[in-house]
């Protein structure tokens, strides 16, 4: 085999190495924020983006925004990305990618940094929030309270009253019949004190009466003995 064979040989494998270099897919960096992604307004963050490779461009960019683009060519194997002033706007997802030296390639983008920017105003305004929202349970809470309270007494007091109306009906009856009876009772006694006697001959009529009724009516003082009996006569 002459040297010339060789040479082309060599310089056949070289190129399908290069070739099989510039197909092979670079991993993937690493993408973090210090001193954390959560961060309060007009404060400072860093975005770093690492590499396992040395001598590589870096580049960030956000999601959802397609002019977004920042891009550090670095030494070493990592970037630093740093957000001054921060404004509400800055909050969103990152990702960065990377190239070597030997590859025109991009390496695959790193898994998405959520950044989220806090308002001290919003901070502020929180616990007064919860507190009114508290005050407001509260409040309805004890109204509703007090007209279960009122609706409960209105109840007892209706049931209180419908129990004892039969009770006080039965007691009206029961005195109205005891008066009906006393009634009668003097009716009677008053009937038993005057008795009309039998008519006389010459059409006069007779009535007897007891001396004592007569006696207690017109209050006179003098007693009669038992048994006596005066008549008048009534023209008939």
């Amino acid at each position: 085999m002459t040297p010339e064979v060789l040479c082309l040989l060599c310089l056949g494998l070289c190129l399908g190495y290069e070739d099989e270099k510039k197909n092979e897919k670079l991993p993937k960096p690493f993408l973090h924020a210090w001193p954390s992604s959560v961060v309060e307004a007009q404060s400072n963050v860093t975005l770093k983006c690492q590499a396992p490779f040395q001598n590589v461009t870096l580049v960030l960019y956000k999601v959802n925004d397609s002019g977004y683009k920042q891009e550090q060519i670095s030494t070493e194997n990592e970037a630093e990305f740093l957000f001054t002033d921060l404004k509400l706007k800055d909050a969103g997802s990152y990702f960065c990618a990377y190239k070597t030296t030997a590859s025109h390639e991009w390496s695959e983008s790193s898994e998405h940094l959520q950044l989220v920017i806090t308002d001290k105003h919003d901070e502020l305004e929180a616990p007064s929030m919860k507190t009114d929202t508290r005050t407001i349970f509260v409040a309805i809470f004890s109204c509703i309270s007090i007209l279960l309270l009122f609706l409960s007494v209105f109840i007892i007091y209706r049931c209180s009253q419908h129990g004892s109306s039969p009770e006080e009906s039965t007691k009206r009856i029961s005195h109205s019949k005891r008066s009906e009876q006393e009634a009668a009772e003097a009716d009677l006694s008053r009937m038993e004190r005057v008795s009309v006697s039998m008519a006389g001959p010459q059409g006069v009529t007779y009535a007897e009466l007891n001396i004592n009724a007569l006696s207690e009516a017109a209050s006179d003082t003098t007693h009669e003995p038992p048994g006596s009996h005066e008549y008048a006569a009534v023209k008939v």
